[in-house]
């Protein structure tokens, strides 16, 4: 069996599609969000000046299915002029910037500004499709994960199911709403709007297992260039949603960038919980029958 059982409503399963985000090519410009919320007709979310840097929609949620996050990072800079922590050197202050998106300062602090593109992860295992009641929440044929906001109920289970706090529930309206991976889209073979419209491939679309070629290749260069905190996150099979249809490629902890360390499926143990329930209430049963056996006895 695979690494993923796809539940399809839409049709014969297909190769399993999704997001590789190399986080080292964005550059803030948001074209991303604007052009998932004109796409998907997702209604407006203004948030006015946030104090958080320039990130002026500060994380996803029901009106917002693409969040770039702007993480600023002050580093103390070398006899090189070459702020520590990992950066590539370079042979002057115009590649420096482009290759690491550092700036310098006189004082001899540089900003490393660090950007990405966040959105629904599609997990391998996903919580907040096992605990929907009413089927709202569905496996495609792509191996995505779709809320059918007509069969949404809003109960609201899989908000606090979901690890990386994804899911929301649409004020005014109850129901959850969240990424689609453009679903009408891949339908009629196109790629999602927020990867075509990327200006520079930082969002790339495809088959997965090709993505994730594509991204082991591109960390081995990272590395080579000396970026030694470039790391991938969700690519791993083995991880604790068994990897994801959108995974990133980050220059730092995911921590940074405001993404938990170590995901877990919130359902993964629920089988066991329930097990353990039975063998209780068998005890308890049993104890009662012997009670009752023995009061008789009396």
């Amino acid at each position: 069996m695979s690494e993923l059982e796809v539940r399809t409503y839409g049709g014969e399963a297909r190769p399993r599609v999704g997001f590789f985000t190399d986080t080292s090519l964005c550059i803030g410009c948001k074209a991303c969000e604007v052009a998932c919320k004109e796409w998907n007709r997702v209604p407006e979310s203004p948030q006015g000046f946030t104090g958080n840097s320039y990130d002026n929609s500060i994380d996803l949620g029901a009106n917002r299915w693409r969040h770039v996050a702007f993480v600023e990072q002050r580093k103390e800079l070398g006899v090189d002029g070459v702020a520590a922590g990992g950066l590539v050197e370079a042979a002057s202050l115009e590649s420096l910037v482009t290759d690491t998106g550092l700036q310098t300062y006189q004082d001899g602090e540089g900003l490393r500004w660090l950007m990405a593109s966040d959105v629904c992860k599609h997990c391998t295992h996903a919580a907040c499709l096992e605990v929907c009641p009413t089927g709202a929440l569905f496996r495609t044929e792509f191996g995505t994960v779709v809320v059918q906001e007509d069969v949404c109920n809003g109960c609201g289970y899989c908000i606090p199911a979901c690890p990386f706090g994804v899911l929301d529930q649409r004020e005014g309206d109850g129901r959850a709403w969240k990424c689609t991976l453009c679903y009408d889209r891949l339908k009629d073979d196109k790629e999602p709007a927020c990867a075509q419209a990327c200006p520079t491939d930082s969002i790339q679309f495809g088959e997965l297992e090709e993505l994730r070629g594509r991204a082991d290749r591109r960390l081995e260069q990272l590395a080579e260039a000396g970026l030694e905190g470039a790391q991938l996150y969700l690519a791993d099979s083995s991880d604790g949603v068994g990897g994801a249809g959108a995974f990133f490629l980050l220059l730092d902890d995911p921590e940074v960038y405001g993404l938990p360390p170590d995901p877990v499926d919130t359902t993964r143990d629920v089988g066991e919980s329930w097990a353990a329930v039975g063998v209780a209430a068998a005890g308890l049963a049993a104890a009662l029958i012997g009670s009752v056996l023995l009061g008789g006895r009396r």
